[in-house]
């Protein structure tokens, strides 16, 4: 990490044109992962990168620049760059760095690098045999494990340095299985802002045979019957939806662009009034959490929407700035070689009132979605269409014979606005979320809710 003194200098020397404002984000990131598969090692990957990006903020444009070599020279002469940004000159700059405490903090029971490569190859060769082991139509097995400790060191022209350590472990397994010419897919994460102790609360065993069960029920499953009906969501499937459906869509970026159907309608009523969505990165372990973003905000917790109605959008400090706010604590990027950009962290629809196992019994039929895939949305219109992975018939109110091929469609105000009945639970999901040509780590939520009536494709 750098000291006061050339943050200092680097400011100073960012802003001698002039600007609105200036800040530095230095990263060192050490990475290990471990990759298996057709029952061996195929990769093991570790090293170490670290660097820092400048960024340049004046009469409503973002400039910025980086660099992987922090020396003084190299970093000065990186600040001295932004001088052939022609701005009104600022005068005599003071600034007073402080250092700011975070108000939240994580406990990591057990550091990666303190633990043996062996033992981390261990519990990768354990969860391919458990789920080879399964049933022998399992016909491939892919086991990924994954740690890095994310060091930062953010220096802004408001006078503030903040500092974060992130420690990331993440563990994957993703099972194919075929029969009679039919193949499916199995896929099991895990994870979070934690240590190698993740272990001592999910085991490797377990990760793998949710993914062999999935994807071996999956092989006898008939095809789902498409149309109109309606749809349970079990909080075990995670908030993919919510993330994508309503998410993306209340990121200042997008609703400041018109990009957003969310756009100019804080105030409004865009649910149910008993959807109520919250944005937290103070969660402990969640993958998307953290003491402060990568503008040196605090991480806090943001309601989005309550009882139904827009109350505001996810911030970085350029897009508060473009309306006049403060910064939600979304600015995130995925290395120092990335401009921050407003980002979710830990999304999701908070718990209701209904007892989960109710609202499947108010059910009369319909579908029972127990694990989501992937999707598409167009966050100016909120048209969705989602793969589901694992789903159920709803029949009488109880759960009936497991259906594969199954998709959902639908409009995400709309669909908020008719959900029904919300659960007491919640369960979250993990993942890396892409936006402009950045990854950033998430996770997301939802209780079990049901949707009177959705598109569902499948057979006629």
């Amino acid at each position: 990490m750098l000291d006061n003194d050339l943050l200092v200098r680097i400011l100073k020397k960012t802003l001698s044109r002039g600007g609105e404002y200036a800040d530095v984000f230095v990263e060192h990131r050490r990475p290990t992962s471990i990759q298996l598969e057709d029952n061996k090692i195929e990769k093991i990957l570790s090293g170490v990168d670290s660097g820092a990006g400048i960024r340049l903020i004046a009469k409503g444009k973002t400039y910025y620049a980086f660099s992987n070599e922090l020396t003084e020279k190299s970093l000065l002469e990186l600040a001295d760059s932004f001088s052939r940004v022609r701005q009104n000159t600022l005068g005599l700059i003071t600034l007073d760095l402080r250092t700011q405490k975070p108000e939240v903090d994580f406990n990591i029971k057990l550091l990666p690098a303190n633990v043996p490569i062996d033992k981390k190859i261990n519990i990768v060769r354990v969860a391919n045999k458990t789920a080879r082991d399964f049933d022998k139509r399992i016909q491939q097995v892919i086991v990924m494990y994954r740690d890095s400790v994310q060091k930062v060191q953010i220096a802004t022209s408001e006078g503030i340095i903040a500092e974060d350590e992130r420690i990331h472990t993440i563990f994957v397994v993703n099972v194919i299985a075929s029969d009679n010419g039919i193949i499916q897919t199995g896929y099991e994460p895990a994870g979070g802002l934690i240590g190698f102790e993740i272990f001592d609360i999910l085991r490797p065993e377990d990760i793998a045979l949710n993914a062999a069960r999935r994807a071996t029920m999956m092989l006898t499953a008939k095809r789902a019957t498409g149309g109109r009906m309606p749809v349970v969501i079990a909080s075990a499937a995670g908030g993919t939806m919510i993330h994508e459906a309503i998410g993306h869509g209340l990121e200042a970026d997008l609703t400041q662009q018109g990009l957003s159907v969310y756009s100019r309608k804080v105030g409004e009523t865009v649910g149910s009034t008993l959807i109520t969505v919250v944005d937290d990165a103070t969660l402990p372990n969640k993958r998307g959490s953290f003491r402060f973003d990568d503008e040196g905000t605090p991480s806090q917790k943001t309601v989005l929407v309550e009882n139904g109605v827009l109350k505001g959008y996810m911030y970085d400090k350029f897009t508060a700035m473009q309306d006049k706010t403060r910064s939600t604590g979304n600015g995130r990027r995925e290395s120092y070689q990335h401009r921050p950009i407003p980002r979710m962290t830990n999304t999701f629809i908070a718990p209701g009132s209904s007892v989960p196992e109710d609202i499947l019994k108010a059910t009369n039929k319909g579908l029972l979605v127990k694990k989501m895939g992937g999707g598409q949305v167009n966050t100016v219109t909120g048209d969705f269409v989602f793969e589901v992975q694992e789903a159920y018939v709803i029949e009488n109110g109880s759960v009936g014979e497991p259906v594969r091929g199954a998709t959902l469609t639908g409009n995400g105000p709309e669909i908020l606005k008719s959900i029904d009945m919300v659960g007491s639970d919640l369960g979250f999901s993990i993942g890396t979320c892409g936006k402009d040509n950045q990854g950033a780590p998430v996770s997301d939520a939802m209780p079990t809710i049901r949707i009177p009536e959705i598109v569902v494709g499948g057979e006629a």
